[in-house]
């Protein structure tokens, strides 16, 4: 995922409101909170229309982020090579002379060459069956992911994502909307807090009244910093003192985004959401990433993404899907043409039965969401 500063970048280089991020303040939004009732049907040609603009802009902007890398990492392996050569040459030449001054020789280079291959190799020694099993590339590839953890396999890891489940007080909602309206973008929009608002949602099917917030942090080493900023800000005990009287509950989870699908950047392209839980099988979550890195490319053709996280902590083998649709016909017209693209249909048959419970929700995005 490109950093949020690219969203600026985005919004900059196109016009249209497809892009546009909508500038923090601390202005209260308007009391009415989004519902379902305001999205008007056979709309979806515009949402279309902005999807279109929203992936060519982003795209550019990608190609040349990594036209860019490629000719910043050339010239430094250009500059690194020369100056290797000359080292080792130097080098070479100091070690080859002391050794046939003391009578040592090429032998002693060969056996230091034979130690140092064995050092690399971790000092083990493989007998038949290890050879058997890890003679291919791909079981060399299964013995690295099996040493590593979970988090480093699966996720990008510069990004951590929290997720606030508010279920308000239905009698409470519009206040709810003018409280949280006016104190999360200002948090979002201070630097010193180092957070972003990835978007937020109030639930018009399944847990209604329910508002659900993802936010963004650089590492677990940001999310402690942003807490401590934001707790200490002098109209935090008011804000959480109110909040606290306008909920019923409050539920966070701390995940991290999978390494296949980036977390979209701001974008207004309309419509409504899709949060999509899954429960797996406790041990599956390494075969769910294969199988959807895989299926993800064939959805991407006929439906657009905004994130896909998995747990780690809170609700553990948890995995949430976000989905962004014109309207409700739009979204059963697109899972039905999803079918018809090569590689969906087997995602589905191998992932199904790694699901120990899963729901959906719909969503309508709020006036401050950054995605909306």
């Amino acid at each position: 995922m490109l950093p949020r500063r690219v969203a600026a970048r985005l919004s900059s280089s196109t016009p249209s409101s497809t892009l546009l991020v909508r500038p923090f303040s601390s202005t209260q939004w308007p009391q009415k909170s989004p519902a379902l009732s305001d999205i008007q049907p056979d709309k979806g040609h515009h949402f279309d229309a902005k999807q279109q603009e929203f992936r060519k802009n982003f795209a550019d902007i990608q190609r040349n982020k990594k036209e860019q890398e490629r000719q910043s990492n050339a010239q430094s392996q250009s500059a690194s090579e020369a100056a290797k050569s000359s080292s080792s040459a130097s080098s070479k030449s100091s070690m080859t002379e002391y050794l046939d001054a003391e009578g040592m020789g090429s032998l002693s280079l060969s056996a230091g060459e034979a130690q140092r291959k064995q050092e690399h190799s971790g000092g083990k020694k493989k007998g038949p069956l290890s050879s058997l099993i890890y003679g291919t590339e791909e079981g060399r590839e299964m013995d690295r992911e099996i040493e590593r953890s979970f988090s480093q396999v699966l996720a990008r890891g510069k990004y951590v994502h929290s997720v606030v489940f508010h279920e308000v007080k239905p009698d409470k909602v519009d206040e709810y909307v003018e409280l949280v309206g006016s104190w999360y973008p200002r948090m979002a929009n201070m630097p010193e807090n180092k957070v972003n608002l990835v978007g937020s949602w109030r639930t018009e099917v399944g847990d209604c009244d329910t508002f659900v917030h993802i936010w963004e942090y650089q590492r677990y080493t940001g999310y402690h910093a942003s807490l401590h900023s934001i707790q200490s800000h002098p109209e935090f005990p008011e804000f959480d003192k109110k909040l606290k009287t306008l909920i019923r509950s409050k539920k966070v989870s701390l995940m991290q985004e999978f390494r296949f699908w980036p977390t979209s950047p701001p974008r207004k392209l309309g419509g409504v959401f899709e949060l999509r839980s899954y429960t797996l099988h406790p041990g599956n979550l390494l075969e769910w990433e294969t199988h959807w890195q895989k299926g993800l490319a064939a959805r991407r053709e006929v439906m657009e993404g905004v994130g896909a996280w998995f747990v780690q902590i809170g609700e553990l083998n948890v995995v949430h899907h976000l989905w962004q649709f014109a309207d409700l016909e739009e979204r059963r017209t697109r899972r039905e043409q999803s079918w018809g693209v090569p590689g969906w249909g087997e995602t589905v048959h191998r992932t199904v039965p790694l699901i120990q419970s899963m729901k959906s929700q719909i969503m309508m995005p709020m006036p401050w969401s950054p995605v909306a």
